[in-house]
């Protein structure tokens, strides 16, 4: 048995909205506005998205989202895991739930933008130790030295 819940968080869940402002607020203080793509509750309650959260005990301690770029592909947004819970797992069972729904779902491949700091380190790491590899600017976003971009192919996952 999981030592994890992982359930898609209803509208307007208080503690999605928890989790969503320690996660902008986080994002505040390490990347500046313009370099910022952290998303609020609006966004991540729009029709093309759909945020999870992870509970440990029934502690909401990690969430993720994945949002459809269109083509069949998604972007990995809103990754975000209690400090006190970093190093316990939560994140990556949260990111391996999000790439089995996206190839249950079939799709193309999923990308994402996190931050070049040594801060979001960590977060590189877990993504590239998934199959995650640097890629170019995706949908609407541009170059910037604050961001890395990275792609999952999984057109050729079976």
């Amino acid at each position: 048995m999981s030592k994890f819940t992982i359930t898609l968080a209803p509208s307007g869940d208080v503690d999605a909205a928890r989790l969503i402002q320690r996660h902008l607020a986080q994002m505040a203080s390490q990347s500046p506005a313009e370099s910022c793509h952290a998303q609020g509750q609006s966004e991540l309650d729009a029709p093309d998205a759909r945020l999870f959260l992870l509970r440990h005990d029934g502690d909401a301690i990690s969430m993720g989202a994945l949002k459809a770029l269109g083509d069949g592909a998604l972007e990995l947004k809103s990754m975000h895991t209690v400090a006190k819970a970093r190093g316990s797992g939560a994140g990556r069972a949260m990111l391996e739930h999000l790439l089995a729904l996206a190839r249950n779902e079939s799709a193309t491949g999923v990308f994402l933008e996190t931050g070049s700091s040594d801060d979001f380190r960590p977060s590189r790491r877990l993504y590239a130790s998934l199959g995650f590899v640097e890629c170019a600017p995706f949908a609407n976003y541009t170059s910037d030295p604050l961001s890395v971009f990275m792609h999952l192919d999984l057109s050729s996952s079976g």
